[in-house]
């Protein structure tokens, strides 16, 4: 079909189109081809529709979605930034920070005076020893395919899980820091609680420890992620915390008061559109 002919479609077909379209090639391909087409794929309707049609749900229905164009690219990106979060691959892609006493080892879930996970996919964890065991990774945010707009204007929450657990017949400190950084890796934000510690002969259940990040200085392009600690009885081998299933996930929440912007976000249709294709 000539492109003289689609123009002539209703609007409303054409939407439906672009709904059929991957978004990154609406905003690559299609939107530089004509006006109409541009005001078409800037419609607020068409990316409520292709979110939808996606799966991709406000998580709260009661606070309406912003702008459903960064709902859906938010949503597309969404996942654990953190790499080998559960031991699968041993210590891969973790910064030994601090590697203290018999070092950090990875042990099979339950372990010895241990408990299971709950979460039945979780089979492994890293656990530490006698003199403190840190551990870290440095995630690059426009790497992982956020651009900066979309960073320093609507800030979308940055949730940052992890979790610990102690050895029944040992105490043990638990120790986590996690810091948004610029790009020149200036603190803009943190969350670094006091360490915590589990006595001798406790339960050795499972605690989730979490924090979200909300209303956040512009400028954040780094996510620095470190935890670990020790054991209190300097015994010899791995009495200390045991830690898996860390995760950062960046939500397609986003700030309650975004920051103001010159123009309409576009996503800088040559260079971040094209990050993404290698993102998604």
């Amino acid at each position: 079909m000539a492109l003289a002919s689609m123009n002539e479609l209703p609007e409303s077909i054409l939407l439906e189109v672009f709904t059929h379209v991957p978004a990154q090639d609406l905003l690559l391909y299609c939107r530089p081809v004509c006006s109409l087409w541009r005001d078409l794929i800037d419609v607020t309707t068409l990316w409520k529709r292709k979110s939808l049609r996606a799966g991709f749900v406000p998580e709260d229905w009661d606070q309406p979605v912003a702008d459903w164009k960064i709902f859906y690219f938010l949503c597309s990106l969404r996942r654990n930034l953190l790499r080998n979060p559960c031991a699968e691959e041993d210590m891969k892609s973790w910064l030994l920070d601090s590697n203290g006493g018999d070092r950090w080892k990875v042990e099979s879930l339950p372990g010895d005076h241990g408990t299971s996970f709950p979460d039945p996919k979780v089979k492994k964890y890293f656990v530490t020893s006698y003199d403190m065991c840190l551990k870290s990774q440095l995630v690059d945010l426009k790497a992982e395919g956020y651009w900066e707009e979309l960073l320093d204007t609507f800030r979308p929450d940055i949730v940052v899980t992890d979790w610990f657990a102690a050895r029944r017949d040992c105490g043990c400190t638990y120790h986590i820091r996690v810091q948004l950084a610029s790009a020149d890796y200036i603190v803009l934000a943190s969350f670094e609680p006091p360490p915590m510690a589990v006595p001798q002969w406790n339960d050795a259940t499972w605690t989730e420890v979490s924090y979200t990040f909300s209303d956040y200085p512009p400028g954040v392009r780094h996510i620095l992620f470190q935890h670990g600690g020790k054991d209190t009885h300097y015994w010899a081998g791995w009495y200390g915390p045991r830690v898996t299933n860390s995760s950062i996930v960046v939500t397609p929440r986003t700030a309650r008061n975004p920051a103001p912007t010159s123009a309409q976000p576009e996503l800088r249709q040559e260079q971040d559109v094209a990050q993404l294709h290698g993102t998604l």
